[in-house]
C-alpha cells in the first residue's frame, strides 16, 4: 500500500520522528535541512497526517495538500531577496483566520533562513501565543544566529542532503537505468526534487557538455559572451518544456474535475502561483548545476597530474562561481549574473578540450 511518505528518499530518521510527533502534535515545529533534500514534501506529508490521521495518500484531503490547494493548509514563499515584514504579515493574517473544513489550520513557511529581522519579531509573538488549532511548519536550509529565539519556540527536525546511492536506488525503482540514474545523481547533487526532474530530460548530456565548453570559448568579449548566455538560457528554456507541460496538464484537469463536480477549494490560483515557482526554481537549478560542471572543469585543471601555472587564477573563478551560485538563490537577474561571471573568468581557449570526470 502507498504512503505519504513514500516520495521522501533517505529521510528514514526524520519520517520515523515525525509519525511519532503527529500522536500528540506542538504549536511549532523547524525543519532543516539542505535545499531538495525532501523536507518541503515532508512538510506537507506531516500536514496530511495531522488533519487526516491517516498516510493514506488517495483521500481528496491528501491530494489537495499536496497540490497546495488545500484550504486549511497554506503555503508562505518569499517574494524578493528576503523573507520580509510584508510577508510576515501574511503569515499573521492566516494564523488568524480559522479552519474551514477541518479541526486544524496548518502554516508551512518556506525558508525562514532568509527572514529577516523585522520579519522575525512580526512572527514571533504568533508563534508564541497560537491558536490552539495552529499549527506552524518553518523550513530552513540552514539554522541562523538572528533567528534563535524563532527556532527555539520549535521542536526542530534536521534532514540530511540524500547520498547518490539513496538517490540512484529511488530512480532504479522508477524504471531508470543503472547508467542514467548514476548520470541524473551527479547531476541533482543531493537534490532528490531536480532528480525526478531530470528522469524525462533527454537532453541533460547535451546540456552539461554545453556548460562544460564554456570556459574554451571565452576570449575576453561582450560579445561572445553575451552569445554563451544567451545559448545556454536558450538550452534550459528547451529542458523546462516538460515541466510546463505537466503544469498545463495538471490545469486542464484541474478545469475538468471542477466542470464535473463543482467542486470547492480548487484553489486554481494557489496552483497557478506554485507553477511560477517551480519554473523559477527549475532555471535556477539548472543554472546552479550548470556552474557547478564549469567549476569541476577548473578543478580539473588544479588537480591535474601535470602543474599549471595559472593555477590561482582557477582557484579564483572557482570562488567567483560559487558565489555567483549563492547569488541564484536571491532572485538575480540570472543574464546579467552570468554575463558578469563569465567576463571574470580565465579562458582556456588555447587548451585541449578534456570533459572533467563526474
Amino acid at each position: 500500500m502507498s504512503s505519504i511518505w513514500d516520495p521522501i528518499i533517505g529521510q528514514a530518521r526524520a519520517v520515523e520522528r515525525l509519525i511519532q510527533l503527529a500522536r500528540n502534535p506542538v504549536h511549532a515545529y523547524l525543519f532543516v535541512g539542505p535545499e531538495g533534500c525532501g523536507k518541503e514534501e515532508a512538510a506537507r506529508a506531516f500536514a496530511t497526517l495531522l488533519i487526516t490521521g491517516s498516510d493514506d495518500p488517495s483521500t481528496r484531503q491528501s491530494q489537495l495538500i499536496v497540490r497546495g490547494a488545500f484550504a486549511d493548509v497554506s503555503e508562505v514563499l518569499r517574494e524578493g531577496a528576503a523573507v520580509d515584514k510584508d510577508e510576515a504579515d501574511n503569515i499573521v493574517r492566516q494564523a488568524a483566520t480559522t479552519q474551514t473544513e477541518s479541526k486544524l489550520k496548518v502554516v508551512i513557511v518556506h525558508e525562514v533562513h532568509l527572514m529577516r529581522d523585522s520579519a522575525a519579531v512580526r512572527l514571533l509573538k504568533t508563534i508564541e501565543e497560537p491558536s490552539p488549532t495552529m499549527i506552524f511548519i518553518l523550513l530552513a536550509d540552514q539554522l541562523v544566529p538572528s533567528l534563535s529565539t524563532i527556532n527555539s519556540r520549535c521542536v526542530v527536525l534536521n534532514f540530511v542532503r540524500p547520498d547518490d546511492a539513496a538517490i540512484i536506488s529511488a530512480l532504479q525503482q522508477a524504471d531508470v537505468s543503472s547508467d542514467k540514474a548514476k548520470s541524473i545523481a551527479w547531476a541533482a547533487n543531493g537534490n532528490i526534487q531536480r532528480a525526478r526532474m531530470l528522469i524525462t530530460d533527454k537532453w541533460l548530456a547535451q546540456r552539461q557538455e554545453a556548460f562544460s565548453q564554456v570556459p574554451y570559448q571565452l576570449d575576453g568579449t561582450g560579445a561572445t559572451v553575451a552569445r554563451i548566455v544567451a545559448e545556454l538560457l536558450e538550452h534550459i528554456d528547451n529542458a523546462s518544456e516538460p515541466l510546463l507541460t505537466e503544469h498545463a496538464n495538471e490545469l486542464e484537469e484541474l478545469e475538468v474535475r471542477v466542470a464535473l463536480t463543482g467542486e470547492r477549494g480548487s484553489g486554481r490560483k494557489m496552483i497557478q502561483d506554485r507553477h511560477k515557482r517551480q519554473a523559477r526554481k527549475f532555471k535556477s537549478d539548472e543554472l546552479r548545476s550548470g556552474l557547478s560542471v564549469i567549476a569541476a572543469t577548473y578543478h580539473s585543471l588544479i588537480t591535474s597530474s601535470t602543474p599549471h601555472p595559472d593555477t590561482g587564477k582557477y582557484s579564483d573563478a572557482i570562488g567567483r562561481i560559487h558565489k555567483a551560485m549563492s547569488a541564484l538563490a536571491l532572485n538575480a537577474n540570472e543574464t546579467l549574473l552570468l554575463q558578469a561571471l563569465f567576463l571574470q573568468l580565465p579562458s582556456l581557449m588555447r587548451m585541449t578540450h578534456a570533459a572533467p570526470v563526474n
